[in-house]
């Protein structure tokens, strides 16, 4: 085990770990892509793909503020990734929808992610992935 983090807790190990997967996705994202996509603009678009979701049901589920997901909306629609559309019927609600060229980034974000866990899965061993995985699915109960 490496000195500096012999003797982190769990939190700062889990923490470590995200910080540094997150940094790896961003830059192997950067290698294929001229466009530069936030980590909140990928977790929004998350909610948006293969779905139509309301504007204010992806502000609902995601951890940040309603004022914070309605700039990322608009940051996705000027990036050409989203589009906000009226519900028919109904004036007050708008939901979205990734554009084609949403869906495809998205895609490839999609492959890049497998990617990295089929290589971490071929540094830890696949019983190992699957341990983590059950423990992080599990209820906390905090």
């Amino acid at each position: 085990m490496a000195k500096e983090i012999q003797y982190l807790g769990i939190i700062d190990l889990i923490s470590d770990h995200y910080v540094h997967l997150r940094r790896m996705i961003e830059e192997l994202w950067n290698e294929q892509s001229d466009l530069s996509i936030s980590n909140s603009e990928w977790y929004i678009m998350g909610r948006i793909y293969q779905n139509q979701p309301t504007i204010a049901s992806v502000s609902k589920h995601v951890e940040m503020s309603r004022q914070a997901t309605h700039k990322w909306i608009k940051t996705l629609e000027a990036k050409g990734l989203v589009v906000v559309q009226q519900v028919e019927n109904n004036k007050k609600v708008r939901c979205l929808q990734l554009t084609g060229y949403g869906e495809a980034c998205y895609e490839k974000y999609m492959d890049i992610k497998s990617a990295l866990e089929k290589r971490i899965e071929a540094q830890i061993g696949s019983e190992q992935v699957t341990n983590i995985s059950t423990i992080l699915k599990l209820n906390w109960g905090i």
